[in-house]
């Protein structure tokens, strides 16, 4: 196998499975029971069990090893109208897996393949052989393909350099840094020479990205007043704001944005869990600094994977990025662990181990 040269930490959490499933006789799934109001409760999921299904011309059966927690998974659970469809109630909550081929009735897979695929929230799947993609175990740890070479990934890495735009000796700030978006964002930023300030949720996870990850300062929103912190740590201006969280912070942000300051706005996690919404910062800066605020949906980057996976598994394999997993065992803590997820909880890309 390949040797990386990353660190990449494995953290495991909650409660530790002795016994995969290997070869059960049926399929569970965690299925949405109600629709949350506000913060998700573990109420609102429910454990079932159905038969394994079996695959028809073209398709293959599929056995999950990994699910990826993100926080996009909340809008989903949410029947109002988004750029993607709801989950329906009784339905697999919807997630990135990578899993492992039993039977296949398509001639570009083989029982005993791995591959990439969006089986959501279950054991078992069946698929259509072109909706997956077929993974190399040689290449990069299997979980890496939810995260640092997955849609997080691609996500930091277009949302930056496509929008961000960021040059030598500029400033560009990182709100939730040290998840799975912000610290590939935010080492992609050093890379290409930036000064870089990353907003955390705890003293450990500022240790961690100005320690480990070479971040310049970290911010402690939780102990620092996030203001006044930015303009000691960005006192030249902000020039790249890559927004994971909207809300206060994308507020504190605006008061000092450079002329021409550009900002991805990729996540909304201050207001993922809101009834109601919050109300909006001032944006008379964007006027005044004729800056760039661009929403972004990973979906309009597929483009630029060939391009990523190059770039990003290089940086990886040279020590220039590390990256940090938190993994849950068992698929039956998913539910206590996406909400944990909401509340900043984790520490690194949060990834469920499903099976061997």
């Amino acid at each position: 196998m390949q040797k990386w040269k990353t660190s990449c930490t494995l953290v495991i959490s909650l409660i530790l499975w002795n016994n995969f499933p290997m070869a059960d006789a049926v399929n569970q799934q965690i299925v949405l029971k109600s629709r949350p109001f506000g913060e998700p409760q573990e109420s609102d999921f429910a454990l079932v069990e159905s038969p394994i299904p079996q695959p028809g011309e073209g398709e293959v059966l599929s056995r999950t090893i990994y699910l990826s927690l993100d926080p996009y998974m909340r809008g989903r659970l949410s029947a109002n109208a988004s750029y993607a469809a709801s989950t329906e109630l009784n339905s697999v909550i919807v997630g990135g897996t990578v899993s492992q081929v039993i039977k296949s009735h398509h001639l570009e897979f083989q029982a005993g393949d791995f591959v990439l695929s969006n089986h959501g929230w279950q054991t078992y799947a069946v698929a259509k052989g072109e909706t997956l993609r077929k993974l190399d175990p040689n290449q990069a740890p299997l979980s890496y393909n939810l995260g640092v070479l997955g849609m997080p990934g691609l996500t930091a890495y277009a949302a930056l350099l496509d929008i961000g735009q960021p040059k030598a000796g500029e400033t560009v700030v990182i709100s939730a840094a040290s998840g799975a978006v912000g610290a590939v964002a935010g080492q992609i930023a050093k890379i290409k020479g930036a000064r870089v300030v990353g907003i955390v949720g705890s003293d450990e996870k500022r240790d961690y990205i100005v320690n480990e990850l070479g971040f310049d300062v970290g911010i402690n929103r939780r102990t620092q007043e996030v203001s006044s912190a930015l303009k000691e740590a960005a006192p030249d201006g902000i020039d790249v704001y890559f927004d994971n969280t909207a809300g206060e912070i994308l507020e504190a942000v605006l008061q000092q944005i450079n002329l021409g300051a550009r900002i991805p706005l990729v996540g909304l996690i201050s207001q993922y869990n809101a009834s109601s919404p919050p109300p909006g910062p001032n944006l008379l800066p964007l006027l005044i600094k004729r800056a760039l605020i661009k929403g972004f949906l990973v979906s309009d980057y597929q483009y630029r994977f060939p391009d990523f996976v190059r770039d990003v598994a290089g940086w990886l394999q040279s020590g220039q990025l590390k990256y940090k997993e938190d993994v849950v065992v068992g698929l039956e803590n998913a539910p206590r662990a996406f909400i944990g997820l909401l509340r900043g909880d984790n520490f690194g890309k949060l990834i469920v181990k499903v099976s061997q």
